[in-house]
């Protein structure tokens, strides 16, 4: 039987939210619309978060509202407290995701509160969503390393998963925000952390800082994880980790996966036609080396 990897498609929200230019609406609206052609189960759509700290998304409701929802897509949107939950709750959000990061300094510069009160935040949160149906995924940063305390220890990240886990949070995102991680170390990382949630509820958030994204991947599928995030065109970064570069290329991902016989559902042609229509849009060229790769050899021909 084939393997299946479910991909979670992050380039509408925290591939698009650290842009410097102001991005309308209409084209979020188009991304997630063409994204949705394309295979993909799971695209992040917003997140209500407050203006003032996260221009780019203010007008995640306008978004989330305007899209094509379909029946086999998912559309979760982020949200950080109580008044982010019920905004979402009020255009019709089916999953939300609540966020932390196992590195105390991390957490204070991301969203000004210790890891402690970021649980004091969110917990109302999870217990109203599952009090009307609405799933719940959990994200921790700084997993393999932080720019402001370095290496972060395995346990660490193992406690604050499994506080998510525990709270009701169906699945945690272990994010290697800065993209230092190695091979080894995620190996090392998952090993720790499994002991405390099942691989089966955790997924992988790779930034390709060091161009180690897909080799950190392998180790997480050899450590039983079969969830990834990943950015169209490699699309994103990190306001608070100075120099790093986008989350891994969703393009990149599907070739080396389907070229390693598993399954994503996802059309590789589609995907890249996608990623040459948004880089374009946002004035670039596309981050990923397969999409990179394919025009050249087209142009060849």
């Amino acid at each position: 039987m084939t393997d299946t990897v479910r991909l979670v498609e992050v380039g509408a929200r925290d591939g698009l939210q650290n842009e410097k230019q102001t991005i309308d609406p209409s084209i979020k609206i188009d991304l997630i619309n063409r994204l949705s052609g394309c295979g993909l189960s799971i695209i992040e759509a917003g997140a209500f978060v407050s203006p003032k700290w996260v221009p780019q998304m203010a007008a995640s409701d306008t978004v989330f509202t305007g899209i094509e929802r379909r029946a086999s897509v998912s559309y979760p949107v982020l949200v950080p407290n109580m008044r982010g939950f019920e905004a979402a709750a009020a255009v019709g959000a089916e999953e939300v995701a609540v966020f932390t990061a196992a590195s105390e300094t991390f957490s204070q510069k991301n969203t000004n509160a210790s890891i402690d009160e970021t649980f004091d935040r969110f917990a109302p949160v999870i217990r109203a969503a599952m009090d009307q149906r609405i799933t719940v995924r959990g994200y921790v940063s700084c997993v393999l390393g932080c720019p402001f305390e370095g290496d972060i220890d395995a346990d660490a990240v193992a406690r604050v998963a499994g506080r998510l886990f525990d709270l009701g949070c169906y699945e945690i995102s272990l994010g290697d925000t800065i993209g230092v991680g190695t091979f080894g170390g995620v190996r090392t990382m998952l090993d720790r952390v499994t002991r405390t949630v099942p691989a089966a509820n955790l997924a992988g958030h790779f930034h390709d800082t060091y161009g180690q994204a897909l080799a950190n991947i392998l180790a997480a599928l050899d450590s039983g994880v079969r969830v990834f995030d990943s950015s169209v065109s490699g699309l994103g970064g990190c306001p608070y980790a100075p120099g790093a570069s986008g989350n891994v290329a969703t393009e990149d991902v599907v070739y080396m996966l389907e070229n390693a016989g598993m399954a994503t559902g996802v059309d590789l042609g589609a995907l890249m036609t996608v990623s040459r229509w948004i880089s374009e849009t946002l004035g670039r060229e596309p981050q990923s080396r397969v999409t990179r790769a394919c025009a050249a050899h087209e142009a060849h021909r």
